[in-house]
């Protein structure tokens, strides 16, 4: 049976979802739960576009093994060294270059000739030689080019030295049998096609990123790319979770495989939808909170009977379980951290104690402890940022008018202390937090679940918030849903902190309307 390579750009493409603005330690959080849910390899972010990207992906490349760590690069020799520069350290590296072989993209955003592309191609695989042995080129827009010139083209990269090759649905515009062609007419028309793997990179403008996939493996295909719940740029990726299940439930059909460990998709999904405020809708497949659920009184009495006349996957084999109590106030400091252990983190003695206590806390505020639970403290402790923090807050009133009294941490050390009137409780914390911060954000989306079960269950609240036109998104959890709330809206405006790098007085002189 084939086994295909998975290739995870949550953290590049997935990021480049609108809204979306992750933090370095979030990107390591996320990179390191990749692992364990077993990709060949993580597309750590486009180290040339900003200092902070950089950053998180030489952070990724430095301290996450077990995965090769791959750095985005345009056809450009700086591009390029920023890449080696950010992942040079890492356990094994890959450059994933790219430059656009569809005429509508060479003549309107290139403005190169097809024979010009080609070698700026060439050029720069052979500078990237003398950096990485590791080299993957993608042919952009390859859905819309032209055959005959792909089929060059792709010789061309091959013989200047690219280990492996992408061909992308960039704008999702194929149907499955024409994409899985293409495939097929490049393995055979290629001559040295034998030298280089081959990987598919799906979008899902037309809802066919993961049917896309699958045809690119019937057809040959080495690698896959995709995202975890399918996030992405405008419709997103195809999903890499509905892939892996797809062949795991269908080997019959596909002969092909993938080394991911199954039971970690129900946790990846928590976490990226956790990171990024991307909400999963109830119906989507495998981990929609409806993938499992059964109304039909016809459909309840076939799964009581034989589970299989109506699921054809187990909710275990993705990571779905009965959500048991395992923790209570009078659990031991050994017993939490052999359960954090058993949920995969890796936390240093200071690290425990810390979130021990958290833990304690907690249980002073509900009767049950899920792992969910424990899984938001220790999210919370690892990916806080303290540049702003609230100390207190005192909301009265009603739901229509109502007073909020908060005292912040500020990014100098002291703390500050406002009030300020709202249309409702949210609204006047939010109003406070814009006094004591200076600036007016806009809030632009609003989001809240809850965390675990029962009427004491944890509220995790997402925002979205504008500045200088850009959106930052920011979470926060509590018992209480206006802490969660507050939280949510300060740890946007520490994003705008740490993006920007601004202290307080330029905040207040950037203050935006």
């Amino acid at each position: 049976m084939r086994v295909i390579q998975i290739l995870d750009t949550t953290l590049r493409d997935g990021e480049q979802s609108a809204g979306v603005n992750l933090n370095t330690n979030e990107k390591k959080e996320i990179a390191k739960q990749l692992v364990r849910l077993g990709v060949d390899a993580i597309e750590a972010g486009f180290p040339i576009a900003s200092p902070g990207d950089f950053q998180a992906v030489k952070t990724i490349a430095d301290e996450v093994k077990g995965a090769t760590i791959v750095g985005f690069a345009r056809a450009t020799k700086g591009d390029i060294d920023a890449v080696y520069e950010a992942i040079k350290n890492a356990e094994q590296a890959r450059i994933h270059m790219f430059i656009a072989t569809s005429p509508i993209h060479m003549k309107y955003k290139l403005r190169k000739s097809p024979d010009e592309v080609i070698e700026i191609a060439v050029e720069m695989i052979k500078y990237a030689k003398k950096y990485f042995q590791d080299i993957q080129f993608s042919a952009e827009d390859a859905g819309r080019s032209d055959l005959d010139y792909l089929v060059r083209f792709t010789k061309e990269v091959i013989d200047a030295g690219a280990t492996i090759v992408n061909i992308p649905d960039t704008v999702g515009y194929m149907m499955p049998r024409e994409y899985g062609y293409l495939f097929k007419h490049l393995k055979e028309q290629v001559p040295n096609s034998h030298k280089a793997l081959f990987s598919a990179h799906c979008h899902d403008d037309l809802g066919m990123a993961v049917a896309n996939t699958l045809a690119a493996i019937e057809n040959g295909v080495d690698q896959v790319e995709g995202t975890i719940n399918g996030i992405g740029e405008r419709a997103g990726n195809a999903a890499l979770e509905e892939v892996a299940v797809s062949l795991y439930t269908r080997q019959d059909y596909y002969q092909a495989t993938t080394k991911m460990n199954l039971e970690q998709i129900a946790r990846s999904s928590k976490l990226i939808s956790k990171l990024t405020g991307m909400i999963v809708p109830g119906n989507k497949a495998i981990v929609g909170a409806n993938a499992f659920a059964h109304e039909s009184g016809i459909h309840q009495d076939g799964v009581l009977k034989e589970r299989t006349t109506y699921e054809i996957i187990r909710p275990d084999l993705v990571g779905y379980s009965s959500n048991k109590l395992v923790l209570g106030k009078h659990s031991g400091r050994h017993a939490f951290r052999e359960r954090l252990i058993a949920l995969g983190y890796v936390l240093s003695d200071e690290q425990i104690n810390v979130a021990f206590q958290k833990f304690k806390e907690l249980t002073m505020k509900k009767k049950e402890i899920f792992d969910d639970d424990l899984m938001m403290i220790i999210d919370e402790q690892q990916l806080k940022q303290s540049a702003f923090e609230l100390e207190y807050f005192h909301i009265s009133g009603d739901t229509s008018i109502s007073t909020a009294m908060l005292r912040m941490k500020l990014p100098n050390g002291e703390s500050k202390e406002e009030a300020a009137h709202g249309e409702g409780l949210v609204d006047s914390v939010y109003n406070t937090i814009d006094r004591i911060s200076g600036l007016n954000l806009k809030l632009k989306d609003y989001q809240i679940k809850s965390v675990g079960y029962g009427r004491d269950a944890v509220g995790s609240v997402h925002v979205k918030v504008e500045y200088n036109g850009e959106l930052f998104n920011g979470r926060g959890m509590s018992t209480n849903v206006i802490e969660a709330s507050a939280k949510a809206y300060i740890d946007a405006l520490n994003r705008i902190y740490v993006k920007h790098g601004l202290n307080k007085q330029e905040l207040k002189e950037q203050e935006i309307s």
